[in-house]
């Protein structure tokens, strides 16, 4: 049987494991949003970044990319990356993903989707909302072992723009870094 695993964020561009299929669509009753602290990737345990995760909103969709891994040995060494990979999202859930927004059957049942929960007692990394303004100079400012945060944003706008999607917080989010940057850079000369 098939192991399918959905992506929101940076698995849209980099899987990181081998998988047989590549498939673009979207999970209903949930958006995207930078609530994810990073301290392993994208900042530090002092200055973390933010990541996207998931929060339930009735009516919306996500899209994203899933990946069908078939071979027992590719399910084991994918389980395994992302297990190191996505440790700092404490649940794990099984959805139904969507290729037509016309359709009312899912394309695929039961993928995997890795979820970071706003309890703080399960995930300490949590960081919850904030101003755009305030999420876009958190994430100017941090860098971590994969990079600044600002690339993680772009890469991820880039993929969604790539994909045909159009992510209202994700694009407002990457034009206001945008624009702070710009601001710095002019102050500064």
């Amino acid at each position: 049987m098939a192991m399918w695993v959905f992506g929101y964020g940076s698995l849209i561009w980099k899987a990181g494991f081998h998988f047989d299929e590549r498939v673009v669509g979207f999970i209903k009753g949930y958006r995207r949003v930078f609530h994810q602290g990073s301290t392993d990737h994208r900042g530090t345990p002092k200055f973390p970044g933010r990541t996207v995760t998931l929060e339930p909103a009735e009516g919306e969709v996500c899209w994203g990319a899933a990946y069908k891994i078939t071979k027992k040995e590719d399910k084991e060494v994918a389980v395994t990356h992302l297990e190191v990979r996505e440790k700092q999202y404490d649940k794990k859930a099984y959805l139904d993903l969507f290729t037509d927004p016309m359709a009312t059957t899912a394309a695929v049942s039961g993928v995997m989707v890795y979820i970071a929960s706003a309890n703080k007692q399960l995930n300490s990394n949590f960081l919850g909302p904030a101003s755009l303004e305030d999420i876009a100079k958190q994430i100017i400012q941090a860098e971590g072992p994969s990079g600044p945060n600002r690339d993680y944003l772009f890469q991820l706008e880039k993929a969604l723009l790539e994909l045909g999607c159009e992510d209202k917080h994700v694009i407002d989010l990457a034009n206001t870094v945008r624009r702070i940057l710009s601001e710095e850079d002019s102050a500064s000369k």
